[in-house]
């Protein structure tokens, strides 16, 4: 602890911020091995009852927090990141605890809505991240802020699983909301933010909050939405059908579960190991430079996995699909904060949550919707399209920027 706190302010914020995202996308995600089993548990349903069931469970946290997260940024432009961080770590440790005694569905789905309303550790964490880290540093930061929620989404299933099989279920959510809990007195002691309130104007009012179509005026704010949840969009809708998909192209049947699982870890792996790089690559030569090399990468690699014909092609393509997430996400991240007013930053962070939120809705109904469709190769060209398309909108939006800026 004393070396954490002989550390620069943000440095240490940094560390600190790093281990609650990485234990709040480790909190998302560790359900998922176990949920439709834990279901099953609470009452007698039959397969479809069941699947409805599983469903409503997982999506309704990520609606939740694409409901709420504005709500919170707006607070958190008013009142302090740091406020917002205590009050989002606290209320999920708390949540994920009371998880572990539920009787039915409906309990375990009103908590799962709870967790989602009490959202925001990320999206705050990314706005003291760039209020408070130096100009030069803060590309960087924010890449490495990405690997770790990437690295708690990767490890949640793996975690989710051994927790269930050594203690159980339930204990597995218990274990969860004391790291939560961990993570809130961390972040109380050793997160330090400084603040400046808005101050109110000449007859006494406080600024006018800001609404979506304020935040937005300026297009390419949009745009970076946009990518953001186009991006959680493509990541997502293979979600459904991947161990079909390995299944497919004539993976043993005894191990089709073990090597799905290695390719749903692939892209996880390289943005963990890539992220910081292009963070430091972007401050460098301008982020906007390395999002559109991820914009590309990512249509070519997705068209390429469209053709896969064996597992080792697939797992060696998502493994590089992860490199271009790892050059987007950040990149998005850098941009946001170089396009807000620092009094607007937590509301920025929190669209861009909710956009991503509704991605992680939309991806897997989407990918489910193709492979009926198209086949799964479907899936990765409607990716390729996807990513083409933003590409060419954020061109077309950031000159178009540019030029009005000159006239100006």
């Amino acid at each position: 602890m004393s070396k954490l706190n002989s550390l620069p302010v943000w440095r240490r914020n940094l560390i600190v911020l790093w281990f609650g995202v990485f234990m709040t996308g480790l909190g998302m995600s560790e359900i998922m091995p176990f949920l439709s089993l834990f279901i099953d548990q609470l009452g007698h349903y039959n397969k479809p009852e069941l699947t409805v069931y599983s469903s409503i469970v997982f999506s309704v946290s990520f609606l939740m927090m694409a409901l709420v997260s504005p709500i919170w940024g707006r607070m958190a432009d008013r009142k302090g990141r740091k406020l917002m961080l205590l009050r989002a770590s606290l209320g999920m440790g708390i949540v994920f605890f009371l998880m572990g005694f539920v009787t039915n569905v409906w309990q375990l789905m009103f908590l799962r809505a709870l967790q989602g309303a009490f959202g925001g550790y990320v999206s705050n964490s990314n706005a003291l991240i760039a209020t408070q880290t130096p100009r030069e540093h803060a590309g960087q930061s924010l890449s490495i802020l990405v690997t770790g929620m990437t690295a708690g989404t990767l490890l949640g299933p793996l975690l989710g699983g051994a927790l269930a099989s050594v203690f159980s279920y339930r204990m597995s959510f218990h274990i969860t909301g004391i790291i939560m809990l961990t993570v809130f007195v961390l972040t109380y002691f050793f997160v330090k933010e400084t603040f400046v309130a808005p101050k109110p104007s000449k007859d006494g009012q406080l600024p006018a909050k800001k609404t979506f179509k304020d935040v937005t005026q300026n297009k390419l704010i949009l745009i970076l939405f946009i990518t953001t949840m186009a991006v959680q969009i493509v990541n997502m809708s293979i979600n459904p059908i991947l161990s079909l998909y390995v299944r497919q192209l004539n993976a043993n049947p005894a191990t089709i579960t073990f090597v799905a699982g290695l390719v749903a870890a692939m892209p996880g792996i390289s943005t963990v190991l890539a992220a910081p790089r292009f963070g430091r690559l972007g401050d460098q030569i301008g982020s906007h430079k390395v999002l559109i090399f991820g914009f590309s990468f990512a249509a070519i690699i997705f068209l390429l996995t469209s053709l896969t014909q064996n597992i080792p092609e697939l797992m060696i393509l998502r493994f590089l699909t992860g490199i271009s997430d790892a050059a987007m996400l950040p990149s998005v991240q850098t941009l946001l904060t170089r396009n807000t007013k620092t009094s607007e930053t937590s509301i920025v962070f929190s669209y861009n949550q909710s956009f991503q939120s509704i991605g992680a809705v939309l991806g897997p109904l989407l990918g489910a919707l193709l492979a009926n469709i198209f086949n799964y190769s479907g899936i990765f060209v409607a990716g390729t399209l996807i990513m083409l398309f933003n590409l060419a909108l954020f061109t077309y939006i950031r000159k178009r920027n540019q030029s009005l800026n000159q006239l100006s």
